[in-house]
């Protein structure tokens, strides 16, 4: 197991820690890194993204999203056995859920995503989760393992949570069977290259609640190199923050994670856009909520 270095809070260097009740935003790491399947250095991605927080402003742009409080949690213990170490991500994602804040999971791999779907599925109802990503992930083993990063939706499945695929450009043929016959709604990076963005994005019927989960190969490698499966062709800053504006416009957020990280050693920037995504989309998130 990778040792993991102790990190700052989010945005330390701008804010102090607020009390529980008094942030709407709750960081969870769980730098977790257990079936990664080509490069590795993902339990390093919670830290990384913590550390770069500390360079962001206050304001993103348009609004102070840390206004709302922001509350970083200490790092969940990733050791042990899979369905052990997942059960803790649940019970940590369960207790915000619980007071009505928004759970914000750092990975690690993609795996710890099914921890967080076990406890949006026993807390909310009428829940869909919306999935940014290079790769489809619905693989019902892989390497000999349920609990794999490229079987991570299949477990949504399981759970029988809908869901929404976005990005999607590397897909093996039975992945590919599978989701026509189940019907999987997507729109994947070839149609978003292709065309433009549609106004409605979700079909009608999708739940109203929505759960992001976002692995950070979504992007193109051409601005986040670091993740253990980059693939080209992927979409661009401005592409994905028109996605998420059109989808957090139209859906109530309850949680979301961001997974995938793998820093490389002495190039900054991948580390510092995911902190800078994680930051945006609680802009997002919050400007929808002040103007509901």
């Amino acid at each position: 197991m990778t040792k993991i270095p102790s990190s700052p809070h989010f945005l330390a260097s701008e804010i102090p820690q607020p009390n529980p009740q008094d942030a709407l935003f709750h960081i969870i790491p769980a730098p977790y890194e257990r079936s990664v399947s080509y490069g590795t250095g993902t339990a390093r991605g919670p830290a990384a993204i913590l550390e770069s927080s500390q360079q962001l402003e206050l304001f993103d742009g348009t609004s102070i999203p840390a206004e709302q409080g922001i509350r970083t949690h200490p790092a969940i213990n990733c050791e042990g056995e899979p369905d052990a170490v997942l059960g803790k991500i649940k019970e940590a994602v369960a207790s915000v859920l619980a007071f009505e804040k928004i759970p914000v999971l750092l990975g690690g791999e993609h795996t710890v995503s099914v921890g967080a779907f076990g406890a949006i599925k026993e807390k909310i109802k009428n829940v869909g989760i919306i999935q940014f990503d290079a790769h489809a992930d619905l693989r019902d083993t892989y390497d000999g393992t349920p609990n794999s990063h490229a079987c991570v939706m299949r477990r949504a499945m399981d759970l029988k949570i809908p869901f929404f695929q976005i990005g999607v450009r590397s897909l093996s043929y039975e992945e590919h069977l599978l989701r026509g016959e189940k019907r999987i709604p997507h729109l994947d990076a070839s149609t978003l290259h292709e065309t433009e963005i549609p106004l409605q994005i979700l079909p009608a019927d999708f739940p109203e609640n929505i759960y992001i989960t976002f692995d950070v190969d979504a992007l193109d490698p051409s601005i986040m190199p670091a993740t253990g499966t980059p693939d080209p062709g992927g979409l661009t800053w401005h592409q994905t923050f028109q996605l998420l504006e059109r989808i957090v416009s139209a859906r109530q957020v309850i949680g979301f994670d961001v997974v995938e990280l793998a820093p490389i050693k002495g190039v900054h920037f991948p580390e510092f856009t995911v902190a800078r995504f994680v930051y945006n989309l609680m802009g997002l998130i919050t400007r929808k909520l002040e103007n509901s």
